[in-house]
């Protein structure tokens, strides 16, 4: 704790009053733990053509041994440039003043030979995307050993039998032999437990992890929990969590700092925060997180007396093997329908199948077996010139629209592209009129149209690939994933505008998520995929209130809440699950 915070009843504030800080409770008390890192008055600012832009502005705070600390926030609110200064990985671009200390070193003030050498030995970090973190042309082992072998002389062979000693602590299996794979060889939550590897051969005594499980599944994201728990509890490692996930924050951390436009505005045990969160940003962005709540009866009319307009029997997807090898069954005899006006979740995890669907409903995938009926049209053997006059019926939202817009038009250019290719509008600028009213719609200025994507922010590029997706105003659309990356606060935003948008519009909807949460904000009826298996379909209460598969149970007992209590009830359900399949499986 800093030197300028004074002792209240109700627990400590700084002197300028700004901070709510009460007292996290842990297996010992805060002061009879070391302080593995210490920020005193950070202040950092970053140099643009326009000026300089105050990134954090007098942040101070302490993690101890054995402590995780979640700093939460949305994007620009200064924490993941918190957690980089540990580490000393700032751009050339930044100012940092204040101090970091960390095992007695000031980060900011000692040289640069010096913060390299506390890197790896006493704060590691583990990256949120583990496929960007690792080198596909080197094998795990190398690149673990690599690190060994940069902070002193260990001979190959000794790297490696540490290589492999540290992959089978952090779970994975037969480390003898995948010590030697290659990156693409393992699965996402395998990749990142081999990142969490990296980070800890060296033994730090601080562990930053920046958004660790955002591209996770959650039964995924529930096994690393678990780990970093694990590595907290046994090793006394001290964990700085960045993260804008308020279920995982319940889930893992001991104290929670809240920032918001550089400044920490409120820290807390997360059974304070999360029980009487104190600042109105903190109760905003509880607010904003989606609940596994009743719906309540949905009104609907019956699927007789309503339009079908995606009907699929018996649906077979299978991508051909190479090189002799034999093809990969992705969708195994699926049966779904999607009436008009109606909105259908596909959950699941990753390979399950359910992006194929999307992308098999939107023709961009061909079907294999069974019948898969689309807007009047049989995609299963069907021709190109047959189908193209219905793609201007269907809308399709990416998961992520920084990659699916192209750089070089403008918003206005991008929302207009299905305008032109559809023969609507002879160019982008005929269009305008059209693209403005779609703008509105989604909540954007029209004066957003003139910006090029790389000037929107996430949530806002969101909105704008909404509004290219409705162009055409679909029949149909097919939305994947499309609030994964996105702060809860923004997600919530933009659920809302979709929700909104549906009602009046009227189109039916394929929303595909992991996030059953998300989901349930949306859709009339949910189906469960495992392995390219429909397990479950119904509607929400019953697939959610009442699920009948273990795969379904395992999806809800995995999705963590924004309560310690209730998320530690959870895990223990969680872990009772995976028994009964275990041993079912033997």
């Amino acid at each position: 704790m800093s030197d300028d915070t004074s002792t209240t009843a109700g627990g400590t504030t700084s002197a300028g009053g700004a901070v709510a800080v009460r007292h996290a409770s842990h297996v010992l008390p805060r002061d009879q733990r070391d302080v593995a890192v210490g920020i005193t008055d950070l202040r950092v600012t970053f140099a643009t053509d326009g000026g300089d832009v105050p990134a954090v502005q007098g942040v101070t705070l302490d993690v101890r041994a054995g402590e995780v600390l979640a700093i939460v926030g949305e994007s620009g609110s200064g924490k993941s440039v918190t957690a980089k200064t540990i580490l000393g990985l700032l751009p050339e671009t930044a100012t940092a003043s204040g101090a970091v200390v960390l095992s007695g070193s000031d980060v900011l003030s000692v040289g640069a030979g010096k913060v390299r050498e506390l890197r790896g030995t006493e704060v590691a970090m583990v990256f949120q995307e583990p496929s960007t973190a690792l080198n596909p042309v080197y094998t795990v082992g190398w690149q673990i050993a690599e690190g060994i072998r940069a902070h002193g002389k260990v001979s190959r062979k000794d790297a490696k039998a540490r290589a492999v000693d540290i992959l089978r602590r952090v779970g994975i299996p037969d480390p003898e032999t995948r010590v030697d794979h290659y990156p693409h060889q393992f699965s996402g939550g395998q990749k990142q437990r081999v990142v969490i590897a990296m980070a800890l051969v060296l033994n730090p005594s601080v562990i930053v992890a920046d958004e660790p499980t955002t591209a996770l599944d959650v039964t995924v994201q529930a096994e690393i929990l678990d780990l970093l728990r694990d590595l907290r509890d046994e090793f006394g490692t001290a964990i700085v969590l960045i993260t804008h996930n308020m279920g995982v924050v319940a889930d893992l951390a001991d104290r929670v700092a809240v920032m918001y436009l550089g400044r920490v505005v409120e820290q807390a045990s997360a059974t304070d925060l999360f029980a009487a969160p104190q600042d109105d940003y903190t109760k905003r962005l509880l607010a904003s997180v989606p609940k596994l709540e009743a719906r309540g009866a949905q009104v609907q009319a019956a699927e007789a007396d309503r339009e079908v307009v995606v009907r699929a029997t018996g649906l077979e997807i299978e991508y051909p093997g190479r090189f002799g090898r034999s093809g990969f069954r992705a969708v195994k005899g699926v049966d779904f329908s999607i009436a008009k006006g109606e909105v259908l979740g596909l959950v699941g995890e990753s390979g399950s199948g359910k992006t194929t669907i999307g992308r098999a409903i939107a023709g961009l995938t061909k079907v294999t077996g069974g019948s898969l009926e689309v807007l009047g049209v049989e995609m299963n053997g069907v021709h190109e010139r047959d189908f193209k006059p219905r793609r201007a019926d269907i809308g399709f939202v990416f998961q992520d629209p920084a990659s699916s817009f192209n750089p070089l038009l403008t918003i206005a250019e991008c929302v207009a592209e299905p305008l032109v290719v559809h023969g609507r509008a002879p160019h982008a600028r005929a269009a305008r009129k059209r693209v403005d009213e779609l703008l509105e719609a989604v909540q954007l200025p029209r004066a957003f149209g003139d910006r090029y994507p790389h000037e929107l922010s996430g949530g806002q590029r969101q909105r704008a690939s909404l509004a290219r997706s409705l162009a055409l105003e679909p029949t149909l659309l097919i939305a994947d994933e499309p609030t994964s990356a996105l702060d809860v606060s923004v997600q919530a935003r933009v659920l809302e505008l979709f929700r909104e948008l549906q009602s009046d519009l009227g189109f039916a909807a394929l929303f595909i998520s992991h996030d059953l949460a998300v989901v349930n904000m949306l859709a009339d009826r949910i189906g469960v995929l495992y392995h390219g298996d429909m397990v479950e379909m119904g509607p929400n209460d019953q697939v959610l209130g009442a699920p009948e598969h273990l795969y379904t149970q395992r999806l809800l007992a995995s999705l963590p809440v924004p309560d310690p209590a209730e998320q530690a009830a959870r895990r223990q359900h969680l872990a009772e699950l995976d028994r009964v399949a275990a041993e079912g499986a033997a």
